[in-house]
């Protein structure tokens, strides 16, 4: 069988609806998209179903998260940490964290999340400076030129142990080529070149496909 883009979207349908429950919260908070500067950039269920489980899987109670549109990752890591956990999400446009504030309120876990607006660069500085307990788990899906200065920022505010994940690291393939003239690209190979070479993050990366095409992300622990 041929595999096409049709077909991946319906394996994802597939799961999604044998596997996954997608509340009315984040139906709407995937529905509420549209009105970000980004649309349908979200992940899918099935990815935010997998974030919620390896948050859980890691014991993570913090959570740092770089980038969050319309919020419908931040809700599946707020449910993960629990009652008791925390979240923090950069968001660089206001628009985008107005949004997500709507949706996290009718989502029920708006107490555990705060929403840092700005430079997603600036603001995890300003969490270093101000000695910010650290976090047990990391998601990393902004501007991906900024990939490198999010690890490096990441790793300053977690100790050992701790998890993080990379998300649209494969750019369909375009990943390869070294002289790609895409910054996003440029940008992957040069946080996949900084992980490479640090003795203390141990990682893997898978290809995915599905609703969203080809892509993928990179898996990482931080071992010391």
């Amino acid at each position: 069988m041929y595999a096409s883009d049709e077909n991946w979207r319906e394996v994802d349908a597939y799961f999604e609806a044998s596997l996954i429950t997608e509340d009315d919260a984040l139906a709407a908070a995937r529905a509420s998209s549209a009105h970000t500067t980004m649309p349908s950039a979200d992940v899918t269920a099935n990815q935010g179903k997998l974030l919620a489980m390896l948050c859980q899987l890691a014991g993570a109670t913090r959570v740092l998260e770089f980038g969050t549109l319309a919020g419908y990752s931040t809700v599946w890591l707020a449910r993960a940490v629990g009652p008791g956990g925390h979240v923090t999400t950069l968001e660089l446009e206001e628009q985008n964290a107005k949004v997500a504030r709507q949706n996290l309120e009718r989502a029920g876990v708006a107490d555990r999340v705060d929403i840092l607006v700005g430079s997603a660069a600036e603001s995890a500085q300003r969490l270093i400076d101000t000695g910010a307990d650290p976090y047990d788990f990391v998601f990393i899906d902004a501007d991906k030129p900024s990939n490198p200065a999010y690890l490096r920022a990441s790793l300053e505010l977690t100790r050992p142990g701790a998890v993080l994940v990379i998300d649209n690291v494969v750019r369909q393939g375009a990943i390869t080529d070294p002289n790609s003239p895409d910054k996003r690209v440029q940008g992957v190979r040069a946080v996949v070149a900084d992980i490479a070479n640090n003795p203390h993050l141990d990682a893997t990366t898978l290809q995915t496909v599905g609703a969203k095409g080809w892509d993928g992300f990179t898996l990482i622990r931080r071992t010391n």
